[in-house]
């Protein structure tokens, strides 16, 4: 199955995949619908924050890439109603953003592949 998920400069060696901080976990969005992604991202545009690009992976690769990193996976399906405050981070995203400068240098995978070099190998698959 497919799923859209969010990449800042995608294809470069600074790639990156946007995640959601929430409890002390990273968690990393794939959503059912590219609208539903796209809206995402313009809703991280109107905040300034910086606008990732919308990709179509599968998603047993991205929860792969997930485990491997420590992060957790969240589907989000099309058509999503949150029930909560938790849930509605999953369509719209924080007020406040942490700072992104310093991501490419944060390792938390045992691996001797970097998170960036995990989703590059994701998407050739």
């Amino acid at each position: 199955m497919l799923v859209n998920v969010l990449l800042y400069e995608a294809g470069t060696e600074s790639e990156g995949i946007h995640s959601l901080e929430l409890r002390g976990k990273t968690v990393i969005l794939m959503f059912e619908d590219k609208d539903d992604a796209e809206r995402y991202c313009g809703l991280l545009e109107a905040q300034d924050f910086p606008t990732p690009s919308v990709e179509l992976l599968t998603r047993t690769d991205i929860e792969a890439f997930c485990i491997e990193a420590g992060y957790e996976a969240r589907y989000v399906e099309k058509g999503f109603i949150p029930s909560n405050d938790e849930e509605r981070l999953m369509i719209s995203p924080p007020l406040s953003n942490l700072e992104v400068g310093n991501w490419q240098t944060n390792d938390n995978s045992n691996d001797n592949l970097s998170s960036n070099e995990q989703l590059e190998d994701i998407k050739k698959r």
